[in-house]
Order: C-alpha cells, then sequence, then structure tokens
C-alpha cells in the first residue's frame, strides 16, 4: 500500500497552500477532501485581505499583517506554477462605518486618512459628504486563486483525492497512522486537519468548531468601474472584480450547515449596494451562493500540534482564511517538519479546547 509523509485532510486554500509548502521541503504530500477541492468556502469568499481592520482580534494582527505582505510573492509563485491570473488588485478599500464605529476609527492600526478626496475616489457614490476612512489593501479573487493553487499542487507533485470523506484518524499506541474515509484507508506519521468547518468532526478528537454561513451574491451589466475600491459598510462590501463582476456580501449566521441562499437576504444587500451607488441600479444578479466559514468560540484560528503524536490542526479561520493561506503555509510546513515556528502561534494551540 501506498503511503506519505502527510495528509492533508481538506482541499481548501489552507490546505492546498500547506501542501505546495511542504512539497517545497520534499515531503510526500496527499490531501483528501471529501468534495471538489476548492469548492466550499473558499470558493464562496470574497478575497478582501485586509490585516487591519475593526474586526481583527489583537492576537492575530500579527501573522495577520505578515501574511498580507507576503501575497504578492505568495500570487507570484502560484501564477508563474500555474499560467493562472488570480486577480490581484491593490487599489486599497474605502470604508463607511456605523455611527457607533467612528470614534473607534481614530485609533485602530494606523490613521487612514483619504489619499484624496471622496468625491474623486468615487465618483459615483451617493453621499460623498460622508465620513470615511481608507485601507491600503488588496484584494484578490478566491476561486482563481484555488484554480492556481490546485495548478501548482499538483505541478509538485502532490496527490490529490476527492470525493471521499475522512471519518477518523488511523491510530497506534498514541501515534498516527493514517486516516480511515469512507471508501478506504490512507497510511502516513503526520495528518493535519484542514477540514474548514467540518474540522470538527474527525474522530476520535472532535473540537468546537462551527460553520459560520456567509451569503453573497455577484452583479455584472452595471457602469464600469462602479466601485473603484473595495467598499466596507457597515451593513454591506462590495468587492470589484477585474472582469466586470461586482461582489456583494455578506451575511454572518449560525445555521448550521445550510448554505441555501435567501431572496429576502439577497434583496436586502443588494438595496444596500444600491444605496450607496445608485448607478448599480442598472447592474443585473449573475448568481448567488453561501459559504460555510469555519467558526471557534474565541474568534481565533487553530494552529500547531495537538496531544496526539503525529497530528496537527490548520483551521478556525472564520472570515479570514483567504488572507491567512501564506502565512499558514508557512508556519504550518515548519511545525509540521518539527522546525520551531517562525511566528508566536501559542495563542492558536489547539490544546486550548482539549485536543
Amino acid at each position: 500500500m501506498k503511503s506519505w509523509d502527510v495528509i492533508i485532510v481538506g482541499g481548501g486554500i489552507i490546505g492546498l497552500s500547506l501542501a505546495i509548502a511542504l512539497r517545497k521541503r520534499d515531503v510526500k504530500v496527499l490531501v483528501v477532501e471529501r468534495g471538489e477541492p476548492g469548492r466550499e468556502a473558499s470558493h464562496a469568499a470574497a478575497g478582501m485581505l485586509a490585516d487591519c481592520t475593526l474586526e481583527t482580534p489583537s492576537a492575530l494582527q500579527a501573522i495577520a499583517t505578515a501574511s498580507a505582505e507576503m501575497y504578492p510573492e505568495f500570487v507570484h509563485e502560484l501564477q508563474d506554477e500555474s499560467g493562472v491570473d488570480v486577480d490581484l488588485r491593490s487599489d486599497g478599500s474605502l470604508i463607511f462605518p456605523a455611527p457607533e464605529e467612528l470614534g473607534k476609527l481614530a485609533g485602530f492600526c494606523v490613521e487612514h486618512s483619504l489619499p484624496s478626496p471622496l468625491a474623486e475616489l468615487e465618483p459615483s457614490l451617493a453621499n460623498p459628504t460622508q465620513p470615511a476612512a481608507f485601507l491600503k489593501e488588496r484584494s484578490v479573487d478566491p476561486r482563481a486563486l484555488v484554480a492556481a493553487s490546485l495548478k501548482a499542487a499538483r505541478h509538485r507533485e502532490v496527490d490529490i483525492s476527492s470525493g471521499t470523506t475522512v471519518q477518523c484518524l488511523l491510530m497506534a499506541e498514541g501515534q498516527v497512522t493514517g486516516v480511515q474515509t469512507d471508501k478506504t484507508t490512507y497510511k502516513a506519521p503526520v495528518v493535519v486537519n484542514c477540514a474548514g468547518a467540518w474540522s470538527g468532526l474527525l474522530a476520535p478528537h472532535t473540537f468546537p468548531t462551527r460553520p459560520v454561513k456567509g451569503q453573497m451574491f455577484a452583479l455584472i451589466g452595471g457602469p464600469k468601474n462602479v466601485p473603484r475600491h473595495v467598499i466596507r459598510a457597515h451593513d454591506v462590501y462590495l468587492v470589484p472584480r477585474s472582469d466586470g463582476r461586482l461582489l456583494v456580501g455578506t451575511t454572518v449566521e449560525d445555521k448550521g450547515y445550510d448554505k441555501r441562499t435567501e431572496p429576502d437576504t439577497i434583496q436586502r444587500l443588494q438595496k444596500a449596494a444600491i444605496r450607496l451607488f445608485p448607478a448599480l441600479a442598472q447592474a443585473r444578479l449573475h448568481e448567488d451562493w453561501a459559504g460555510l466559514r469555519s467558526g471557534t468560540p474565541d474568534n481565533l484560528p487553530l494552529l500547531g500540534a495537538t496531544r496526539t503524536s503525529g497530528y496537527f490542526v490548520a483551521s478556525g479561520h472564520f472570515r479570514d482564511g483567504i488572507l491567512l493561506a501564506p502565512v499558514t503555509a508557512r508556519i504550518m510546513a515548519q511545525v509540521v517538519t518539527g522546525h520551531p515556528a517562525e511566528y508566536d502561534i501559542s495563542a492558536f494551540s489547539p490544546t486550548r479546547f482539549g485536543i
């Protein structure tokens, strides 16, 4: 029976990025994905790469900033190996805070003064006199990013088994020896759980990750370059793509594994977008979808070794999975291969949940 050095459970952007990082270290890797690689949370994400927002937990700040700084090189390597353009944009973001958030904006991270008058930055904005802040933030197309990662992983001879669900770890004398799926067994002395919203279900060591639903949609056919920047308002966000699509989202819902979209929710978000940019009334709905983010009780990811020899976790990234992919891959490749982590990840240890 074929064996590997490491088995990664989950073929989203976290699992694929880690697989590539491990192959750079000559580690033999198998990725096992319950569905189609990259078709869950990674496929549903908007791709905003904001390392410093009002929602960023302070414990996450250092690795979020590090990951944002890694992105240009991360993307360059993926594009070079795959030939896929992942639409990395560096136009920045405009924040339109709720009234209760205005006081917080002045002191968070650094001062974010507008580089130009709001009316010049976004000529189609309905109210160019409203309070706003500017973030030097990038965005990326997560679907293209996953496609590039999948091609790059295969180029680097990562083995991928899709359409098979890992049911439990295989153990011998307290040491991981592989995984049991609904179809077969796979052998490896190291297993990394990157299964996102499903990561807490892997027997025998369950832990409290949960699916957090987010609904969003894409508009097409509206005015070109409206908006020009990523827009973050208190009730909606807008993410322009270079191909003319405009992503609109999102919700944060505890609805279990329900991935259905709700017409009332989509309509509410669309109305919020049109209030900001009336010209978007000309655009039409292209598609809508819902994704399941991986949440944890303390809203911090799970990164590192468990108490079981050979078992590691890289999950619980909540709304930051795309942003944190580069730093997660680097850190986990270091830890899995027995090297010290480049960054302090003690706050993210899976052992805090008894694993």
